[in-house]
């Protein structure tokens, strides 16, 4: 939280704390060790600033009821020197306490001294976490949920950054397995038939048939000819891929890059077989007892682990059976690892990276898939619980009324990139940010494209280029725009002005939230309110006044907003305009 609510509420758990030594003290009540008791914010100030239920958790160690033991609590209160002005007692027990002009004031002078780094805080004490997210296959251009995934990933990203976590952002490459064989052969039939014609050689139902293979194959077969006609299937399909693969993740990159974001690393699937950590993880399970050969192939012991965990999780036999469990096949007939066994692979890697948690953002088709993995990484004693995996519903988008067909085997897709040619990047980051990543939600292509305050993320750019017009507006007036004492920003009494410095004094704490809960659509829902709040400051209370001390106190609670409203739109790679 932020330097001065942190303050505000040691405070207050000092004043409760210190009431009841002196109850103690005098007799009033037992010396006995004060059970746990929130510290919260009611939902209507009118209520107080901070509520505390200390009386009401308590009453058996007061011994005697939670309402008149509060009483007895406020009375030996001394409020002079702290953040507060009074202190009530309420219902059944609670206790209400409202926040004194200093309060606000100082919030204000934080927020201005701290710049752009308000917001960010040391909660996650720079542990280590890996955010995998997109890891699209290079078999073909990213789609919808690849751009729902980007912005996702994205987003939580900085907020775990901003939390004060160590954070790194990856993207797997599948560049080796059954999909790679699958995009050589559809290159290969592509190639064949840019030559022969489509009738003399049939695309199987089963092979990718988006127009991006057929114009892989023409730039194949303008630079090499017919060539490789001629050459043998695997020699042809592997130069081929070879072609093409590099181009698709050329692609991929410079998507990413336009979407703005930066990967800190591109890990290669292949890189996995090559350095032998494939072998090594299936030897490890093999030496853990995990692994079983039958019809000439090599299992992995999915319903032993899960049992296992299941049950120490206190779900009972019945439950587990529900739940039809089998066991995986790790190496094929044919010698070669499944996807399954490379994915453990590439988990037993990011832990051997040394990140304390990792991060993957999944569609939600891959829900079978989590359990799994959590089974296999504790089955290699890494630990089930360092995977933490987002699952993510799809994307509908529309056009009006009507529904965009999306059909990436068909060639009917609108890809990522198309929708970043159309749609301002700043109302796709937000706009997917906007929902939690397990509601299905419709992306409004109209709405994006709006600019009026319809558009969510047009209105929270509008908040900001409103600021600096009222303070170039000032400047054009040779009226002073800088920052005002703690003493005159007490003059800020005013419910629109209060009510904003209280959303501005959140926003640490609204940045911890949405780390902890991986939920980075509380950060749009804050922006948004903040924006509002600002609208109606600006509305109820001019700033350009006569009182010079109450100008002057105002102008700083503008250059407090328009950081913060900065400091978020840049959190979230979202463009800061000064006009609009």
């Amino acid at each position: 939280m932020s330097k001065i609510v942190f303050e505000a509420r040691e405070q207050l758990r000092s004043l409760i704390e210190k009431s009841v030594a002196e109850l103690v003290a005098d007799g009033t009540i037992g010396d006995a060790e004060l059970r746990e008791y929130k510290v919260e914010v009611p939902a209507d100030h009118s209520n107080g600033d901070f509520s505390a239920n200390v009386a009401m958790v308590n009453a058996k160690v007061f011994a005697m009821p939670p309402r008149t033991a509060a009483e007895k609590i406020v009375e030996k209160m001394n409020l002079d020197g702290t953040y507060f002005s009074k202190v009530e007692v309420a219902g059944p027990g609670f206790m209400n306490f409202f926040l004194a002009d200093k309060y606000y004031a100082d919030v204000l002078v934080d927020i201005y001294e701290s710049g752009d780094k308000y917001g960010r805080s040391n909660y996650g004490e720079g542990k280590k976490i890996l955010v995998e997210f997109v890891s699209a296959n290079p078999t073909g251009p990213m789609h919808m949920g690849n751009a729902r995934g980007g912005a996702l990933g994205d987003c939580l990203a900085a907020v775990l950054d901003w939390a004060g976590y160590y954070v790194e952002r990856e993207f797997y490459i599948n560049d080796a397995g059954n999909q790679i064989e699958k995009f050589a052969l559809s290159l290969d039939i592509r190639y064949q038939q840019h030559f022969k014609g489509e009738d003399a050689i049939e695309l199987p139902e089963d092979s990718y048939h988006g127009n991006d293979i057929v114009e892989l194959a023409a730039l194949f077969a303008d630079e090499y000819g017919d060539k490789y006609l001629s050459e043998p299937e695997e020699v042809r399909r592997d130069a081929l891929v070879k072609f093409a693969l590099p181009r698709n993740i050329s692609n991929m990159k410079a998507a990413m890059e336009k979407y703005r974001i930066d990967y800190d690393t591109w890990f290669h699937e292949s890189t996995l077989h090559e350095s032998g950590e494939v072998k090594e993880t299936i030897d490890e399970l093999t030496k853990r007892g995990y692994t079983y050969e039958k019809d000439g192939a090599l299992w992995y012991k999915n319903i032993e682990v899960q049992t296992a965990m299941l049950r120490a999780a206190g779900k009972s036999d019945a439950d587990i059976e529900k739940l039809d469990l089998k066991d995986d096949v790790l190496i094929r007939t044919n010698g070669n690892p499944t996807y399954f066994a490379v994915d453990i692979a590439y988990h037993r890697n990011k832990i051997m990276r040394g990140f304390n948690t990792l991060i993957n953002i999944w569609g939600a088709d891959h829900h079978g898939h989590v359990a799994r993995m959590k089974g296999a990484l504790e089955a290699l004693g890494l630990g089930g619980d360092n995977l933490d995996v987002i699952l993510m519903q799809l994307v509908r988008l529309m056009h009006g009324d009507e529904v965009a067909k999306m059909s990436k085997r068909t060639g009917n897709a609108i890809t990522l990139t198309d929708l970043l040619d159309d749609i301002p990047i700043d109302a796709v980051r937000f706009l997917f940010n906007m929902r939690e990543a397990g509601s299905q939600m419709d992306f409004d292509l109209d709405l994006a494209v709006e600019q009026s305050s319809q558009n969510p993320v047009y209105y929270c750019q509008y908040a900001h280029a409103r600021i600096c017009s009222i303070l170039r507006k000032l400047e054009e007036e040779n009226i002073p725009v800088s920052a005002a004492s703690a003493d005159v920003l007490t003059r800020l009494v005013e419910p629109e002005e209060r009510e904003l410095i209280r959303h501005l004094a959140a926003l640490t704490d609204e940045i911890i939230y949405a780390a902890k809960a991986y939920d980075p659509a509380r950060i749009t829902r804050y922006l948004m309110e903040l924006a509002t709040l600002f609208h109606k400051f600006y509305n109820a209370c001019r700033v350009n006044v006569e009182d010079e001390e109450l100008r002057n106190a105002r102008i700083h609670l503008c250059l407090c907003t328009k950081n913060v409203l900065a400091n978020v739109l840049n959190m979230m790679s979202i463009t800061v305009p000064e006009k609009m």
